[in-house]
């Protein structure tokens, strides 16, 4: 009797060793010494970690011209965040290339000194939100939460998390998390004309959205503080051109005499964004720098 006892109880303990190698282990702290931006990443097996970014890109608040305004917003609300005053998650919208992604890098290096660390997160792995703020929740370290070009389709499940998580969840209420979100358009969802047949005129002229829009504008309201970014003036653009052919060591001269190219190399693209000056300036400097 004993023998068979003890005989299926090693049964059952083997079993639920196999059992657990192939269930997904709970979320680990990585190393938090080895970087100061991390990447979530969910294995096919299942199992989820945070990977260390080992080489972040060198990005300087300096480096970004003609967002003066757009800055300075970030920025204050960064530097709340990290001196533990009251701060808001962020949204920043608008053209493409315009420094959305490269100001909070640029927020990043500025204050990592202070503590501020980056968790990067694709849309898709939104709904482990909670995990990632239960791992970082007791860490003396403030934590942006990065999504970048956030949009969602209907029905994504990674839409329904983020929107109770920026609802102020108890496991959002942690105060060294916020979230950090790129995009393209305002509203984070796709909108059809059809929709704006939802829309309800009142007897004394006030007009009332319908449910399907007020869902789709929702999850953007529930971000604190919204930034807005614009496509760059002929001006403003070849500004950014000389910049970045300067910091990539262009004598003045040839910098001056950039011009021409620059813009026909905007036209080609049919952008003058920041991302296309960049690229315009890397390929420049590797032509002329002294």
């Amino acid at each position: 009797m004993n023998e068979s006892f003890e005989r299926l109880l090693q049964k059952a303990e083997q079993l639920m060793a196999r059992i657990e190698r192939v269930l997904p282990a709970p979320l680990s702290e990585p190393d938090w010494g080895a970087s100061i931006a991390y990447r979530y990443r969910k294995r096919s097996s299942g199992h989820a970690l945070l990977e260390p970014v080992r080489h972040v890109g060198a990005m300087q608040l300096s480096d970004l011209k003609e967002i003066d305004g757009q800055k300075d917003k970030i920025q204050r609300n960064t530097l709340q965040f990290v001196d533990g005053k009251p701060a808001n998650n962020v949204l920043l919208t608008g053209a493409r290339g315009t420094g959305k992604s490269s100001l909070i890098r640029a927020c990043l290096n500025e204050y990592a000194p202070r503590g501020l660390r980056l968790i990067e997160v694709d849309k898709a792995d939104l709904v482990d939100l909670p995990d990632i703020v239960e791992v970082v929740a007791q860490r003396p370290e403030k934590f942006m939460i990065f999504c970048d070009d956030l949009s969602f389709e209907d029905g994504e499940p990674g839409y329904k998390a983020l929107k109770s998580i920026l609802d102020g969840s108890v496991a959002a209420s942690t105060p060294n998390v916020l979230i950090y979100a790129t995009s393209n358009r305002r509203h984070l969802l796709p909108e059809y004309m059809k929709e704006n047949l939802t829309y309800k005129h009142t007897d004394d002229g006030e007009v009332h959205p319908g449910e399907v829009v007020e869902e789709k504008i929702s999850l953007s309201e529930r971000f604190g503080l919204w930034v807005s970014f614009y496509p760059f003036t002929q001006e403003e653009y070849l500004t950014i051109v000389a910049q970045w052919l300067s910091a990539l060591g262009v004598p003045a001269a040839a910098i001056e005499a950039s011009r021409a190219e620059a813009l026909v190399w905007a036209l080609e693209r049919g952008s003058r964004s920041g991302r296309v000056a960049y690229q315009f300036a890397r390929d420049y400097a590797g032509q002329h720098a002294a």
